[in-house]
């Protein structure tokens, strides 16, 4: 969880789009990052892949949302099973709001290591126009996330776990220094809260993502790695509902009629 999910790019910034606060150009630029390409596959109407500019244009969406499942727990989806299925699959997925249309990116990678060429076909499938499921507002996922931080730290500094003390904290801070230069947490248009909570999100995400990296340390026996693992899983899938909660923010206020 140290990168953006690339459902949260399309999600963000394609909110923005739609409501006017940036153009077409800047938001596939945005959406794109470092990847050599997007195109959209099984647009209605459109009998082959298109460019990002002319689907987002098509969509007729009001806004998007992401989902970020995982076996057991369908974060952000809404149906059917066949496009729950492929967002499963891929961890991710985009969900259109206003429109019956959802999208669901698959990744081709080639190339050698420092020079590797990564393009993205996203799949628009139909989906269920109804509430999305176990989403949190971000008041929720903003406490949620805190004492999440705070059990998991105790926890696993309890155990000896490396990731979960100084070393952790250098290896965030030095990520999010290397990340700061000219980076946009969110596209223009969400409040600030919604920032917050995602950079947190990933600050926790990234705590996560450490633990797991570096191995079992002082957790030896069975029972040490167990109480790790449980640790570890609602920590994380806190984290995973905090990054919808930001992505979503400016959709959800808009149904309740705030902004």
């Amino acid at each position: 969880m140290l990168s953006e999910p690339r459902s949260g790019r399309l999600t963000s910034w394609g909110n923005a789009l739609f409501s006017g606060l940036v153009s077409p150009d800047d938001a596939v630029l945005a959406i794109v990052g470092d990847d050599a390409v997007h195109r959209v596959e099984g647009l209605p109407g459109e009998p082959a892949p298109v460019g990002l500019t002319l689907a987002l244009g098509r969509l007729r969406a009001t806004g998007l949302r992401i989902a970020l499942p995982t076996p057991g727990h369908p974060l952000g989806l809404s149906g059917p099973p066949e496009f729950n299925a492929r967002a499963l699959e891929a961890g991710e997925a985009v969900v259109g709001h206003g429109t019956a249309l959802g999208l669901v990116p698959r990744v081709w990678e080639a190339g050698p290591e420092g020079d590797v060429h990564v393009e993205v076909v996203w799949h628009c499938l139909p989906v269920r126009e109804a509430p999305p499921a176990d989403v949190p507002s971000l008041g929720e996922a903003e406490r949620e996330l805190a004492e999440a931080l705070r059990e998991a730290t105790e926890v696993l500094t309890r155990l000896d776990v490396a990731g979960s003390g100084p070393v952790a904290e250098a290896a965030i801070d030095a990520y999010r220094a290397r990340a700061e230069p000219g980076r946009q947490v969110l596209a223009p248009g969400y409040p600030p809260r919604a920032v917050r909570v995602l950079e947190l999100a990933q600050r926790v995400g990234a705590l996560v993502s450490l633990a797991r990296a570096n191995g079992h340390g002082g957790a030896v026996s069975a029972s040490e790695m167990a109480a790790r693992g449980e640790a570890l899983r609602p920590v994380e899938r806190t984290a995973r509902r905090a990054q919808v909660a930001a992505y979503n923010s400016v959709v959800e206020e808009r149904e309740r009629g705030v902004g």
